[in-house]
């Protein structure tokens, strides 16, 4: 197993795709050295890692970097011990990674969309995809949990470190823009789920506060109205 010194995670304190795989990694009792980057600047080290995406998160193991935050929760799951993220029934595993395929491609953009929208009909589009497509993770919640407290069973596993990564943000949504994402009238399952795992210890160790993304998400604000401003200034 890798020690401290082979593992480093480049990574950001408000970004819910690193919150994925600290979490993952505390889950396998896993130390390493975390970099934080400022995406504002991104280092020479970070666009030399992930010259593709130029994004965060990305895990150094033994100086090679993983990208892409599902990609290396499986890598984790597969390279150390400890109590599996994923599912280990072949298709339950299928069926875990469907869902989070589906919350990374239609959930994410989505609400991402909330709060980089700069026009209240673009807003208000995102608003009608994003409550569509969390209660189609509802019913993916009942079929995934088996009546237990998490899409893992009874305890925190690979759909819920996913979902599970945004909530912090969601709640940020809410205080800026009164939008509940997850209810108890329209995704109890959710609701009830959201409220266990953002108590849970694992959750704990790492999650923010959602006024640190209120924050972030007033520096997007911020430097895209300044952008603006430069460019009509030409």
């Amino acid at each position: 197993m890798a020690g401290k010194e082979d593992l480093k995670l480049l990574g950001l304190q408000v970004s819910p795709f690193v919150i994925r795989v600290c979490m993952a990694l505390n889950m396998k009792g896993v130390s390493y050295d975390y970099v934080e980057e400022d995406l504002f600047n991104k280092s020479e080290l970070l666009l030399k890692l992930n010259p593709v995406h130029k994004k965060v998160p990305v895990l150094i193991h033994n100086g090679k970097p993983i990208c892409e935050s599902l990609v290396i929760l499986q890598y984790v799951d597969e390279l150390f011990d400890g109590r599996s993220i994923l599912p280990t029934d072949p298709y339950v595993r299928a069926t875990a990674r469907f869902w989070a395929a589906y919350i990374e491609d239609k959930l994410c953009p989505a609400w991402m969309g909330i709060v980089k929208a700069k026009a209240e009909e673009e807003r208000a589009e995102k608003v009608k995809e994003t409550l569509a497509a969390i209660e189609h993770v509802e019913v993916a919640f009942a079929q995934c949990s088996n009546g237990n407290a998490f899409f893992g069973g009874d305890s925190i596993g690979y759909l819920d470190i996913v979902l599970g990564s945004f909530l912090f943000w969601f709640e940020a949504v809410r205080r800026m823009y009164g939008l509940e994402i997850i209810n108890t009238s329209k995704t109890p399952l959710l609701a009830a789920w959201a409220e266990q795992f953002g108590g849970s210890v694992e959750a704990k160790k790492v999650v923010p506060e959602a006024d640190k993304a209120v924050q972030y998400a007033n520096k997007l604000h911020a430097a895209a109205t300044l952008a603006t401003e430069l460019v009509s200034s030409q």
